[in-house]
């Protein structure tokens, strides 16, 4: 079986943001990047599937700033292969609605089993990179995955509802996984091996595809308002219930 892991980088959201001067994006210019935890979940999960069925594992990404560490780190984690996706339209747009397209070129390219993919990213909210690119290659999809394995070349995934629940279904291949947790936390990767990864090349796997034009825009962005901080309360049992009676007094919820 072949398996096809999308990875993206996403801002690192406990350093220090401050917003870009149009109000619609963070400032990108020093803040850290990391693997998406989510794909991070979708690689973790597949070399699983690779060491206990023999898969094959490819991971991909667009070339951008800090993708190839990303790719290598990937090689360290025992992937087979790993390409940065290129293509002509040099677009600011990184939507994973825009760049839907894009992606399902390089997966036609490759032709896998199954694509993985992580629920979610700080460019993907609503999950919604996983259906696109099963609308665009015409595949299966589902999401909301905490488990995927192989039964008699079937995979079988469980999928995750609200309240508690949850469903096994049983999907034909070629599909698209939207994963949220492998069955495993994501293994520690030592620094000696991606020292031994530093001079590998990354190879490039050029597309010829159109981004969407993406009609999803952000007006505004805010940071949090730090002024206020928590009420400390002090002194015993006693004294503290009269502060939170007098408190709920004064919100008028009492």
């Amino acid at each position: 079986m072949k398996i096809v892991v999308i990875v993206r980088l996403n801002p690192v959201l406990t350093d220090e943001l401050e917003l870009a001067e149009d109000g619609t994006d963070i400032d990108r210019e020093w803040v850290g990047l990391e693997i998406n935890q989510f794909d991070d979940q979708a690689l973790e999960q597949a070399v699983l599937l690779k060491e206990s069925s023999n898969a094959h594992v490819t991971a991909i990404t667009i070339e951008d700033e800090g993708t190839e560490r990303l790719l290598k780190t990937a090689l360290a984690r025992d992937v087979d292969d790993v390409f940065h996706i290129s293509f002509e339209d040099d677009i600011e747009d990184r939507s994973s609605r825009a760049l839907a397209p894009v992606y399902a070129a390089a997966i036609r390219e490759l032709k896998p089993d199954v694509v993985l993919v992580g629920v979610l990213s700080t460019d993907d909210l609503f999950g919604e990179l996983g259906p696109y690119l099963a609308a665009d290659l015409d595949w299966p999809q589902a999401s909301a995955i905490s488990d995927f394995h192989i039964e008699n070349d079937k995979i079988i995934v469980r999928q995750e509802y609200s309240g508690g629940r949850a469903a096994l279904l049983e999907m034909n291949t070629p599909a698209v996984i939207g994963l949220q947790t492998a069955t495993q936390p994501p293994r520690y990767v030592a620094g000696s091996k991606l020292r031994d990864l530093l001079k590998v090349s990354i190879p490039e796997l050029q597309v010829t595809s159109t981004p969407n034009n993406d009609k999803v825009g952000t007006q505004e962005l805010a940071l949090p308002d730090l002024s206020d901080g928590a009420t400390m309360l002090e002194g015993d049992t006693d004294e503290i219930a009269d502060q939170i009676h007098s408190l709920l007094q004064d919100k008028g919820i009492l």
